[in-house]
């Protein structure tokens, strides 16, 4: 192969190995660009930009934290046990999550649900792939 094609070869790998994703909260103004690294379905790295209300934006750099490290589907495993705790009563024991479980007083505001839950939301498309904006609506 040319040196042309290798190295188009490799930029069109790794931009595949880097997920990008944005999610909105209409509501609120929330936004977010989330960016996610993955190898072998690794979560390399993972990082956050956006503005935003303090849940929001915590919300945000908790999970960063949380699932750096992680697989995939460990950070889908996640996602389903964090929208347990702001949403229902009957979520797993908080403890369990360890820092993100300060998020458990959300669900007593539903509104304030839609700010905690942005970043995963966004989380999950920038996972799967998909291009679209998220909304929280």
């Amino acid at each position: 192969m040319s040196e042309l094609t290798d190295l188009y070869q490799e930029v069109i790998l790794d931009h595949n190995k880097k997920r990008r994703a944005e999610g909105f909260n209409p509501l609120c103004g929330d936004q977010i660009q989330l960016y996610v690294k993955l190898d072998d379905g690794l979560i390399s790295d993972i990082g956050f930009q956006g503005s935003g209300c303090a849940i929001s934006k915590a919300s945000a750099s908790l999970m960063t934290s949380a699932l750096k490290g992680r697989t995939a589907a460990e950070a889908g495993e996640l996602f389903e046990r964090f929208h347990q705790l702001v949403t229902t009563d009957d979520a797993a024991d908080p403890g369990e999550l360890g820092k993100l479980a300060v998020f458990s007083g959300v669900r007593e505001f539903p509104a304030r649900v839609k700010c905690a839950s942005l970043a995963w939301h966004t989380l999950r498309a920038a996972l799967e792939g998909k291009g679209e904006k998220v909304t929280t609506e």
